[in-house]
């Protein structure tokens, strides 16, 4: 396994990110440099194991009045305020039981948790988490599942579906909390909920044995290698995704694989042809199954492209205007796509190749 490790510079003249090489590192379990309790995240169970998990290690505690409102973070500039969230987690309490709508891929967003550990460089939550982006976990699990089960009643006789990482990768912190075996679990007993989640992490050791029922869809999101190690940083590499991937498909899993962001530069072809190919290869044996597949285009609005700059400085994600096509999307805002002739190259291609690799694959859409 491999991994990039993070060095900010802490002084005036050299506020920038040092890459280290992906190369001979191993990608832990999230491993925060400090953990924040709100208080009465204490009152329940899961609230004190962790509590009491994190007070004996190297590892900055601290207490809180809310989780919406977290001063405890450092951070002077961009790149140390970013650093610093995405090496912390809070603990709190879920209030707000109203889920959010989660379309096209479910009903709604179930709130597990928000945030993640990675730092991809074209990541969209880099817009919505604000400058110290910390993952935060929610304890009152059991609200959160008996609220799901009122929105499944209330759709009596359809099938309704709840996406599990709307906002957040959840598998990371799972070795801590255990929330996504519980969660499993839960549909798995329910006729007609459905749960679904994406992630780029590979600890997926504490689901296996779950009672899923095959109520339960685990997607898995891969990019080209080279896309990864420039732009995914802290995450596994695209084969590591697909060893934890056959892992979920061996214990009977609903699969699926998001390609996104799919960058469109010279070369593109052979880069994302390798990447089926090695999808090919590992799941030789599981070749017939119905596999889902999306595939997402990269994109960005003005707003994302300004805070990647401050993050990442002197990055070269393609975040050129002039070569880009202007469009609003379905919640008001404008965003740059790629222009109509290279997307619809883009379909044909992972269309035909899809098809060739998986004959009973499913793609969802391609956009």
């Amino acid at each position: 396994m491999t991994q990039v490790n993070f060095f900010f510079a802490d002084n005036k003249y050299a506020a920038k990110a040092v890459y280290i090489s992906r190369k001979g590192f191993d990608i832990m379990p999230f491993n925060p440099k400090r953990v924040l309790f709100e208080q009465d995240a204490l009152k329940y169970p899961l609230g004190r194991k962790l509590f009491d998990d994190f007070k004996g290690k190297d590892v900055q505690t601290g207490m809180l009045k809310s989780h919406n409102r977290v001063t405890d973070i450092p951070g002077k500039t961009p790149v140390q305020a970013y650093s610093e969230g995405k090496n912390t987690l809070v603990v709190g309490v879920r209030r707000t039981l109203n889920f959010e709508s989660c379309k096209p891929s479910a009903h709604y967003q179930l709130p597990l948790a928000t945030g993640c550990m990675g730092m991809c460089m074209y990541c969209y939550l880099n817009t919505q988490l604000g400058k110290k982006p910390y993952m935060r976990v929610y304890v009152n699990v059991e609200e959160i599942l008996a609220k799901a089960s009122e929105y499944i009643k209330q759709r009596e006789p359809e099938v309704t579906y709840f996406e599990g990482a709307a906002t957040s990768d959840p598998v990371p912190v799972e070795p801590y909390t255990g929330i996504l075996r519980q969660t499993i679990d839960f549909f798995g007993s329910q006729e007609l909920g459905r749960f679904r989640f994406v992630t780029k992490f590979t600890d997926v050791e504490g689901i296996l044995e779950a009672v899923h029922n095959g109520h339960t869809t685990v997607r898995f999101s891969l990019n080209a290698e080279n896309v990864i190690k420039k732009y995914e940083h802290r995450t596994p590499g695209a084969e590591e995704r697909v060893s934890a991937a056959k892992k979920i498909a061996e214990h009977d899993y609903p699969l699926g694989f998001i390609i996104a962001p799919v960058l469109l530069y010279e070369g593109w072809k052979k880069d994302y042809g390798e990447l089926l190919q090695m999808l090919k290869y590992k799941f030789s044996t599981y070749i017939n199954r119905s596999i889902c597949f999306e595939v997402i285009s990269h994109r960005f609005t003005s707003r994302a492209k300004k805070n990647i700059s401050e993050i990442f400085p002197g990055n070269d994600l393609p975040m050129n205007e002039e070569e880009r096509r202007f469009k609003y999307g379905q919640f008001g805002y404008g965003k740059y796509v790629y222009d109509k002739e290279p997307l619809s190259d883009m379909e044909s291609f992972f269309r035909e190749r899809i098809a060739e690799i998986f004959p009973n694959g499913r793609i969802d859409y391609i956009i």
